[in-house]
């Protein structure tokens, strides 16, 4: 039986709600507009959720044991669901509830999951490939909540299966990174050897990132379970509204990404009034524009802390929080626990200069008690025997020893931090009768650090619009996905073996 007192990386990562229910029950766990749910009443959701699950009999099949997946916004039943899946030993799949019928089919067969919670039109947008076992938000997932049996103990830990997060690098369908309770639990203990501590147990943490991506989930509504702390749910933000939230609940700590300082950096006094009581503010999933940066810490005098992650490292590996001050354009230093090596293209380390102590661009390689199992359902591209994983990404280290991201050795597209893989847009295009060839490439934006610009060849005698063919990609893709520029061109430039030349592409 674990230790809930104590929850550690071999432990379950539910075990965290139920210390935070120990200690302090009648506290509020998570806030959501004018609803607070106390972590006493959090941890017998998670009770109900977890005894209701199991009361199914689903069984194991040949890739383990059975998957649920979640299809949620920032809502306190994705809490209770989650956290509700693993106390009872089972795999939540975290899914984002604005994709189309494609994407979101895709996920659900790939995973195999046996359960789907989900809202009323993730529900009919999965129509038939929905699994026999759904619960649907402000429907029948109440009775799954606010079931009267309990579970005397979390099943399972440590290296057992937690989570399936979908993610991909540029090429294919989008791959489920498999976390165990171990990765999860081991971020955080990573990361409060930080000093000062990043964050405590009189934290309250608006929790404004999506709770279907690594960050949100783990860094954001993570952070708080681990913790004990509380926090402020954000279904869909709007910077005006969040800045209300901030200020009526108290909010001490932000977890961010580029969108939301970007937004409030243009907000003047607004902004320094509803952030006078806020401590921390962290960004990541993608670098903040350095204008929109200043303009922020001039506002709130509150700097603003940034890192770097991946979802295979559930997720944070660097952050300036571990430096002793902030660089501009800096991802900072490893946290404790986690070690980082920059490599050449024979797999050397980058040496430093010997005049200014800088090293010369090298691909990120890292390890850590908080990396991935390999991809679902081999766990295939799994950190190699002595642990170490290589991102690619590219960075180089100043004098001091912190690091800068220079560029991606993939063509992966950041939009607002969400992966978009080229790949998959072009795909779609490439599925419309009018276009004989397309690609899919990243170009800046002011607002979402990327954007999608697609460069489409007609077919002959086609006299497709880019209007329509931005419609098309909206019936198929989520909307971070779709081009927001289309190009037509005669012809696309190609190497002498047939591939795309990206690079020749504006």
């Amino acid at each position: 039986m674990h230790d809930v007192t104590n929850p550690t990386a071999e432990g379950n990562f539910a075990d965290v709600v139920r210390r935070a229910a120990q200690r302090g029950g009648d506290r509020p766990a998570l806030r959501s507009h004018d609803e607070v749910l106390t972590w006493g009443e959090l941890d017998r959701q998670v009770d109900a959720v977890a005894a209701g699950l199991l009361a199914l009999g689903l069984p194991d099949d040949r890739h383990g044991r059975p998957r649920v997946a979640i299809a949620l916004p920032n809502v306190p039943e994705f809490a209770a669901v989650f956290f509700g899946v693993l106390r009872a030993g089972l795999v939540a799949v975290p899914v984002n509830p604005a994709y189309t019928s494609r994407e979101l089919n895709h996920v659900l067969g790939d995973s195999g999951a046996a359960v789907l919670v989900a809202t009323r039109p993730v529900m009919g947008a999965a129509g038939d490939g929905a699994p026999p076992a759904r619960y649907t938000l402000g429907e029948n997932l109440g009775g799954l909540l606010n079931g009267g049996e309990s579970v005397a103990q979390s099943v399972g830990g440590g290296e057992d299966l937690a989570v399936l997060l979908y993610t991909s690098g540029t090429a294919g369908a989008p791959k489920g990174a498999m976390l165990p309770h171990r990765a999860l639990l081991a971020n955080h203990e990573q990361l409060a050897r930080i000093e000062p501590a990043p964050v405590t147990g009189d934290d309250v943490l608006l929790l404004a990132v999506p709770l279907f991506h690594a960050y949100g989930l783990n860094s954001g509504l993570g952070a708080v379970a681990y913790h004990g702390g509380c926090g402020v749910l954000i279904e869909r933000f709007d910077p005006a509204d969040a800045l209300e939230a901030i200020e009526r609940h108290g909010v001490t700590g932000v977890i961010g990404v580029p969108p939301m300082f970007i937004a409030w950096s243009l907000m003047g006094e607004r902004l320094a009034r509803a952030w006078a009581g806020v401590r921390l503010a962290v960004c990541g999933a993608s670098p903040l524009d350095p204008a929109a940066e200043r303009r922020f810490a001039e506002t709130t005098g509150r700097a603003v802390h940034q890192g770097y992650g991946l979802t295979e490292a559930a997720p944070v590996l660097t952050s300036t929080l571990a430096s002793p001050s902030i660089k501009p354009g800096s991802i900072g230093r490893p946290i404790p626990g986690v070690e980082v090596r920059l490599v050449d293209a024979e797999g050397e380390d980058v040496a430093p200069d010997e005049e200014d102590g800088t090293t010369d661009p090298g691909e990120i390689v890292a390890r850590g008690r908080n990396f991935f199992q390999g991809y679902w359902p081999e766990g295939s591209s799994a950190p190699d025997p002595d642990g170490w994983w290589a991102t690619g990404d590219v960075a180089y280290a100043d004098e001091d020893g912190d690091l800068f991201i220079v560029d991606r050795l993939g063509e992966l597209i950041l939009v607002s931090g969400f992966n978009v893989y080229p790949h998959e847009v072009e795909s779609v295009l490439a599925a419309h009768e009018e276009v004989a060839e397309a690609a899919a490439v990243g170009v800046p934006h002011p607002y979402t650090g990327q954007t999608v610009k697609a460069v489409v060849v007609r077919r002959p005698g086609s006299q497709v619009t880019a209007e329509e063919l931005v419609v098309h990609c909206e019936r198929n893709l989520a909307r971070f996905k779709c081009p927001t520029a289309v190009e037509f061109v005669a012809e696309l430039p190609h190497s002498a073996t047939g591939k795309v030349r990206k690079g020749a592409l504006g």
